[in-house]
């Protein structure tokens, strides 16, 4: 089973950009620990971090008939990119959007996801294990379908 982990904007500078909101683990680190997850739950995962929409609209077009399923951040496109919502909903491959903070509890304007009408489920507020849960609730997902 592949599983696609996209990262949005900003989020290469995990470990520095607000760790009281995002957390002290830098994006290297929860992409080791995905990795481990992975192998014991016996899957493959590609990553990809992009600041740039077309970028991650590219690598999701690229997933089709590729991947099974979609792990992703959106970053700051949560709540602005149509386009994204639009790409995944074309590939129709599940996806699971996760979110480090509670974005429920944020900002107005960070409440809003255009992402999460469109994916299976969402996970959000539990620092880098949103990452982990999300990755959990994907591949019990698909565990029945393959």
């Amino acid at each position: 089973m592949k599983i696609l982990v996209l990262h949005g904007a900003n989020l290469n500078m995990l470990g520095l950009r607000e760790p009281n909101i995002y957390g002290s683990n830098t994006l290297k680190e929860i992409n080791d620990r995905l990795t481990q997850d992975a192998i014991e739950l016996g899957v493959s995962l590609s990553f990809l971090q992009s600041n740039h929409e077309g970028v991650l609209i590219d690598a999701i077009h690229a997933a089709f008939q590729v991947q099974q399923g979609i792990l992703i951040n959106p970053g700051a496109f949560t709540h602005t990119s149509v386009a994204i919502r639009d790409a995944i909903a074309s590939v129709n491959i599940p996806t699971v959007e996760v979110h480090l903070s509670n974005i429920h509890k944020r900002e107005e304007f960070r409440q809003h996801s255009f992402i999460a009408p469109i994916a299976i489920g969402q996970i959000s507020g539990f620092g880098a294990e949103s990452y982990r849960l999300g990755l959990r609730a994907l591949v019990a997902h698909l565990k029945p379908i393959i």
